[in-house]
Order: C-alpha cells, then sequence, then structure tokens
C-alpha cells in the first residue's frame, strides 16, 4: 500500500502543538541542524511576506498500526524536517528576524532582531499572522520501508545529498548495519571530524566493505553504493558476521584512541589505521598510538623541510603524503599501509632498544 494525499489544511501553530508526536529523525533522515541561521530568517521571512513555501512531506501513521512506527507517534518526517525544526524554533525564540528584515504589509516598521514572543507582545497582529499562516503538507500512507525512503531519496535529489545520505535512505540490512557501527563508542566519542553530512556513516561503510572483503578495494563513492545495493542478495548474509568483526576491532581503536582524539580531526585516515589495529599483534596495540603521534610529528617536520631544503627531506615520506591526498584509492591504501607498517616496525625496534639501554 502507498498513498500520497493532501494533509487536512492545518496552521503553523497546530503544527507547533504537534510537534512532540512528529518523529524528527526516521531512520532514513539526514541530521538536524543543517541550516545556517540566515537559511532559518529567510524561511521566516517568506513565511510573514506572503510567499509560498515548498510542500513538506511526512508519514502519516494515524492511519493504523504499522511496525515502520518505530517512535510510536502520529507523523514521521519524510521532507521539510528543517523546515519545521525552523518553524518550531521560531516559536521558541531560538529563531529571530534577520537584520534588514523588512515587512512588506507595512515596510515603516523595525522588526528586525525580533522574535515570536517579541511579536506576539509588540505586533500581535503580525504574530497572529505567522501563526496562523497554512502550512501545504502532504500526507504519505504506508506499510512499505522502501517506498518511504525511495520516496525521501527522490525528493532530495536537487538537495546535494551526500553518498552517505543516500545510502542511509536505501533498503535492505546494510544500511541499518551501518548506521549499528556508526553508534559504536569509537564514532560518538573518538573522532573529532563533523558528522553533521553522514561523515561518520561513510567511514562507517568502508570499514564495513573492506571487512567484508577481506582487502583494501576503493571505498569510493560508486563501490559503497554498489555494496549496499550488493547486499540485499541472500548469497551476502555473511555481512553480520563482517559488521561483528568490525565493531571487535573498534573495540580496540576505543583503548587505543583519546577522547575527541586529534589524530582523528578528519575521516581520511579512519580506514588505514582500522587495518593497521586489526592486524597488529595484540600485546602491540597500545603502542600504535604513541607510534603515529611520533610519526605524525616527523611528517610535519619534514613537509616544513622540505619547503626549505628539499633535498635533505625524506622522500619517502613525502611519497607517502603525496599518496594520502587519495584516501579511497585502493592503490594508495595498500601502499600506505605498508608504509606504516614498515615504520610501526622500526619504531618497536627503537624502543625495545631504548628500554634495553
Amino acid at each position: 500500500m502507498f498513498k500520497v494525499r493532501e494533509f487536512e489544511t492545518r496552521t503553523l501553530n497546530w503544527w507547533y502543538q504537534e510537534r512532540d508526536g512528529i518523529d524528527m529523525t526516521p531512520v532514513y533522515q539526514r541530521r538536524g541542524g543543517l541550516w545556517s541561521p540566515k537559511n532559518k530568517a529567510f524561511l521566516i521571512d517568506s513565511i510573514l511576506n506572503d510567499f509560498d513555501i515548498p510542500e513538506l512531506y511526512i508519514v502519516d501513521f494515524t492511519w493504523g498500526n504499522t511496525t515502520l512506527n518505530h517512535q510510536s507517534k502520529a507523523y514521521a518526517v519524510i521532507d521539510g524536517k528543517q523546515r519545521f525544526e525552523t518553524i518550531f524554533d521560531f516559536f521558541e525564540a531560538r529563531v529571530v528576524l534577520d537584520e534588514g528584515f523588512v515587512y512588506s504589509d507595512d515596510s515603516s516598521l523595525s522588526l528586525e532582531g525580533l522574535g515570536y514572543k517579541d511579536l506576539e507582545h509588540n505586533y500581535p497582529r503580525i504574530a497572529s499572522k505567522f501563526a496562523n499562516y497554512n502550512l501545504s503538507v502532504l500526507s504519505v500512507i504506508t506499510d512499505e520501508e522502501a517506498k518511504i525512503n525511495d520516496l525521501f531519496v527522490r525528493l532530495n535529489t536537487n538537495k546535494s545529498l551526500t553518498g552517505a545520505e543516500i545510502r542511509n535512505a536505501m533498503s535492505g540490512e546494510v544500511p541499518k548495519i551501518i548506521r549499528r557501527i556508526a553508534d559504536h563508542r569509537f564514532f560518538k566519542s573518538r573522532i573529532k571530524f563533523q558528522t553533521s553530512r553522514g561523515q561518520d556513516k561513510n567511514a562507517a561503510a568502508k570499514l564495513l566493505l573492506i571487512e567484508f572483503l577481506g582487502k583494501f578495494t576503493d571505498t569510493k563513492l560508486t563501490q559503497l553504493n554498489r555494496f549496499v545495493d550488493e547486499g540485499l542478495k541472500p548469497e551476502n548474509a555473511d555481512i553480520e558476521r563482517a559488521a561483528a568483526r568490525v565493531e571487535d576491532v573498534l573495540n580496540k581503536m576505543s583503548r587505543v584512541f583519546l577522547e575527541r582524539d586529534n589524530l582523528l580531526s578528519s575521516q581520511g585516515p579512519i580506514t588505514l589505521f582500522y587495518w593497521v589495529i586489526r592486524n597488529v599483534q595484540r600485546h602491540r596495540i597500545r603502542q600504535v598510538r604513541e607510534f603515529l603521534v611520533e610519526f605524525e610529528r616527523i611528517r610535519r617536520s619534514n613537509r616544513e623541510l622540505a619547503k626549505v631544503n628539499p633535498q635533505k627531506a625524506d622522500s619517502a615520506i613525502l611519497l607517502y603524503d603525496s599518496q594520502n591526498r587519495s584516501v579511497d584509492d585502493q592503490l594508495s591504501l595498500e601502499r600506505r599501509y605498508e608504509f606504516l607498517m614498515h615504520n610501526f616496525a622500526s619504531f618497536l625496534n627503537r624502543t625495545r632498544k631504548v628500554a634495553a639501554n
């Protein structure tokens, strides 16, 4: 069953009163808070100045019980999360009218910087206009998760979704497993890069792919999307076993790296560090971070030396740096891994000699 129909006309105030009954974070959704204050203020400007805003799409669960209603709420957002958030934020004074705002019905009024409660107190007719604005919403009635996911992707095709956001809305078990891996405490507490556009899910997908294959491969958008598609096939049921291995290595990585570790300031090295820790002997794992800190210091010094005296710089490290620009390339991953492991072995030899003396 899959039906799309116009939702009964309701005001912004009605939706605000119903906000606790709206699931704003269904699994296919992008993370919230993506709009800048200027984007948010522009939406409020459009509403107060009588411009149409695009239709929002919700799943309507009031028609009956369904296993898709994970949060037991009346509705779930398909398209329009940022707009709902902005409207609710304006009601709650987390968004105000932008600098230079002009109210077209009376341009003599100076309203910039005011929030909804300010309008309610000083300009009640304008506040009422906002509260009673009719929001155009389309209601989706379905018991097919794949249909909701497909609709989300279709509606967002022209909104520059990241590869991770698209994969997150795809059908099958693989997106669920990727979300589970991205929820691991390593991604929650050790990484230092932004995750607002699914960067953690992107890194998780790469780890699952190479673990599933048992070797390095290209981890670019095409390969990751194909992996999610292939995961729908029955013969790839052992993806769950690969996921368990990923989680086991992430447990080790959580012990190796510090909270919000500077070594994990970008997605780039995650796959490489994962493979190192996966393959290092258990009793050597705790020395990996110490080695990586030293290695990064040597790399920085070598880059500075190359600027002033290229002949004295270590060419092998410079080659590693150049290969580091292709973080998702199989050959680059293989060569950088070999170089890291070679240098780790040298590091262990040095520390043993120091300890012996």
